[in-house]
């Protein structure tokens, strides 16, 4: 049903991969918009392997939200920035790609909880968060996307 990695050699672990999604930043959501057109878009996320899981919030409000209404199918990617080893001109970075469906989590303790968990990976100062959180809480969904397929792969960008 999902696409297999062609370059078997390149193919990293699944702990690998659930590394980079811990790790990294910011990842691309890409949905299903208008007229069956994709719809990629970066966001900060946070990922909770015990779920299997990777949390974005949004507002109560747009297009990112009218898409995953209309279609919960997702892809979604993480690529790190890559490293350059001695005497190598080129990039050597490893990415991963996950298909699965996003649902809309509205519960407000869920929706703080995971906000936390996310604004963590951006900052210790607490305050800053619960001013935030006490500010955006109301306004503010998640979006879960629940992994059903991953792949991940190191490449030479040579």
């Amino acid at each position: 049903m999902f696409p297999e990695l062609k370059r078997i050699k390149q193919k990293i672990s699944d702990e690998e991969c659930f590394e980079l999604l811990d790790r990294e930043t910011r990842c691309v959501l890409s949905v299903i918009g208008e007229n069956g057109y994709p719809y990629a878009l970066p966001l900060n996320h946070y990922f909770d392997k015990s779920e299997n899981a990777v949390y974005f919030h949004c507002g109560k409000v747009g297009y990112k939200l009218d898409c995953v209404l209309k279609n919960p199918k997702a892809c979604l990617t993480v690529t790190e920035k890559g490293v350059r080893f001695p005497g190598e001109w080129w990039l050597t970075a490893r990415s991963v790609i996950a298909f699965g469906k996003v649902r809309i989590v509205k519960e407000k303790s869920e929706v703080e909880r995971v906000s936390r968990k996310l604004s963590a990976k951006f900052t210790s100062d607490a305050s800053y968060v619960d001013s935030e959180i006490e500010k955006y809480l109301s306004a503010t969904y998640l979006l879960k996307f629940e992994i059903e397929h991953m792949t991940g792969k190191r490449v030479k960008e040579n």
